[in-house]
């Protein structure tokens, strides 16, 4: 992370493993050009959004500092920002889903830094700042619609990943710089593309954290709100995009009531969606946010919960009944006839905390080869040991310097001296720490006396499993910042003349116009540069009202191009808009 990036109120809350994917604002990096095209982007969708997004979306454009004419720097929205609570951060590109929520969780919006070459103005699969500061921060103006994603962020950045996710996620952030490069090459592209494609058929079932990307997809990035056959924009990926922001209106998108169900709906990045989901209000957003939680491990916990952790070979944690939590990799599980868990094992450094602060003495460094304990009730005893009053433990020989045999209903077997516990605040037991200790399930051993002191965890059942640690604190690592980074953009000599040229003109609409020269400028247009629309249709402007044949000229000029079919909507909704306002 760059050393000159400022910290504010807001962020300064971030811990300290997202601080690795911010990046400093690459400003001075934006060309002339790349202004022109957020103003083109920005002037268009103020006026056609006006009509057709949520209510909140032209106030909030204020609300947060966001500029029609240049694009907004970080310090200035995070100024503004404030005022409700939130902040932006710039990033390179996609970050890992985790990591994204989890921003989202701290009130922080994560901005891409990069911005959309004028050869994808209309669409990009690349996340980008108009996409993310000019998509996603003017709805955060709404107090409703912001708990909605601080919530969901919350929720979001538990979600339990499978092995294949950040493999997917590797090869779509791949995918999405290769089409944003214009230096790309077809072959290159389409390689990349069939790459994600072949993962994304071999997924099998979902993940929590594959479901809980698609109702983010499905509501934050493309989501309509309001009636089910006249609704309203909010989403950010819809607000972003001049093509698919009127499009999506159209009868050839299917709308579709917002439920759970799109969980299961996935998505393509790489084209335009063939269907939208649409809440009527963004109550109902939560209200499916809490229906989808109360589905997640996070909330069910069990062996399907530990099972989910193993599958995920990453960090996690599970809370057991008595508020104890085992953070680490999780590597096997023992369960019963019923299905119930009743030993776990990580492998690796492992941490244990409670109310998610780590226990004293039980870090990574002492929990260094991983962690096992049993789950479950004592056999033929009624009352689980969590339960046990002082008097209780003593009457079944769990007490310091006792030699003492505990039979788990599950089968294994603790033998040990007990050395000491650990209690919470309430006085209830939630460690037990042996020495001489061996544990068995059946006639397999699962720890022996030389491997030194066993640290038993307390609890008769897993009552929460989650993605990463329980405190963020106990590992140094966590999370992986990509190996593949946004690909800057080299620009040719007669580029970065043309880059000029539209500073040139950008410089005249705020200090004095010279007509002679305008005039030469578009004359070197013409003969240097015929496939460039958009300086002409600011010199257009420019001259509206001034100087009659040179703008005539000019219209004459932006007529011809409109031949080319791939100019002709840009070129007809930039002549549109700056008639009307002329």
């Amino acid at each position: 992370m760059d050393n000159n990036i400022v910290f504010n109120e807001v962020t300064k809350k971030l811990p300290k493993h997202l601080h690795q994917f911010i990046v400093k604002q690459p400003y001075n990096e934006y060309t002339a050009q790349n202004q022109a095209v957020w103003r083109y982007v920005m002037r268009l969708n103020l006026d056609y959004l006006s009509k057709v997004a949520h209510e909140s979306y032209i106030s909030g454009l204020k609300k947060t500092g966001i500029s029609v004419d240049v694009i907004p720097k970080m310090e200035g929205m995070n100024r503004i920002l404030k005022n409700i609570g939130w902040a932006a951060v710039s990033v390179d590109g996609f970050i890992p889903p985790n990591a994204f929520m989890e921003f989202q969780a701290y009130n922080v919006l994560v901005i891409a830094s990069d911005i959309r070459t004028i050869n994808h103005i209309a669409y990009t699969p690349a996340p980008d700042i108009i996409h993310e500061a000019a998509g996603h921060a003017p709805i955060i103006a709404n107090p409703e619609y912001a708990e909605y994603l601080r919530r969901f962020g919350e929720i979001g950045s538990k979600a339990i990943s499978s092995s294949k996710d950040y493999e997917i996620y590797e090869a779509i952030r791949l995918l999405s710089i290769l089409k944003e490069d214009p230096n790309s090459s077809d072959e290159i592209i389409e390689s990349a593309l069939q790459k994600v494609e072949a993962l994304q058929n071999s997924m099998g079932e979902l993940s929590e954290m594959a479901q809980i990307r698609n109702l983010h997809w499905w509501t934050v990035e493309y989501g309509l709100i309001g009636e089910i056959n006249n609704p309203k924009i909010y989403g950010a990926g819809l607000l972003s995009s001049i093509g698919e922001s009127k499009l999506c209106l159209t009868d050839k998108v299917k709308k579709i009531p917002y439920s759970i169900a799109a969980a299961t709906q996935n998505f393509d990045i790489t084209k335009q969606q063939p269907q939208l989901f649409v809440t009527p209000d963004f109550a109902h957003l939560s209200f499916v946010l809490e229906e989808f939680a109360n589905k997640m491990a996070l909330r069910k916990g069990g062996l399907k919960g530990v099972k989910k952790l193993i599958e995920s070979s990453n960090i996690g944690t599970i809370e057991l009944s008595t508020g104890i939590q085992i953070s680490g990799v999780f590597n096997n599980v023992i369960d019963d006839d019923n299905n119930n868990p009743v030993y776990i094992q990580t492998t690796g450094p492992t941490a244990l905390a409670t109310r998610d602060r780590e226990i004293i003495g039980h870090g990574t460094e002492y929990h260094a080869e991983g962690f096992g304990s049993p789950i479950g009730k004592l056999k033929g005893i009624n009352l689980a040991i969590e339960d046990m009053f002082p008097k209780d433990l003593e009457v079944y020989g769990i007490y310091e310097g006792k030699k003492t045999i505990l039979h788990f209903e599950g089968n294994v077997k603790v033998e040990g001296e007990v050395i000491t516990g650990k209690r919470d605040l309430k006085g209830k037991i939630i460690l037990i720490s042996f020495k001489n200790c061996t544990v068995t399930h059946n006639n397999n051993y699962l720890f022996k006396p030389e491997w030194g002191i066993y640290d038993m965890a307390v609890g008769k059942e897993i009552v929460s499993a989650y993605a990463g640690p329980a405190s963020a604190s106990s590992f140094q690592n966590l999370g992986k910042v990509s190996e593949e980074k946004t690909h800057k953009i080299k620009y040719s000599e007669k580029e970065l003349n043309l880059h000029k040229m539209y500073a040139e003109i950008a410089l005249m609409r705020t200090e004095n116009i010279y007509i002679d020269r305008i005039n030469l400028l578009f004359e070197k247009l013409i003969n240097e540069y015929p496939n460039d629309w958009l300086l002409p249709l600011e010199m257009f402007e420019l001259t509206f009202n001034l100087d009659a044949n040179l703008n005539t000229k000019i219209y004459n000029y932006l007529l011809q191009l409109k031949d080319n079919e791939h100019f002709t909507d840009l070129i007809e909704n930039g002549l549109k808009l700056i008639l009307r306002n002329n």
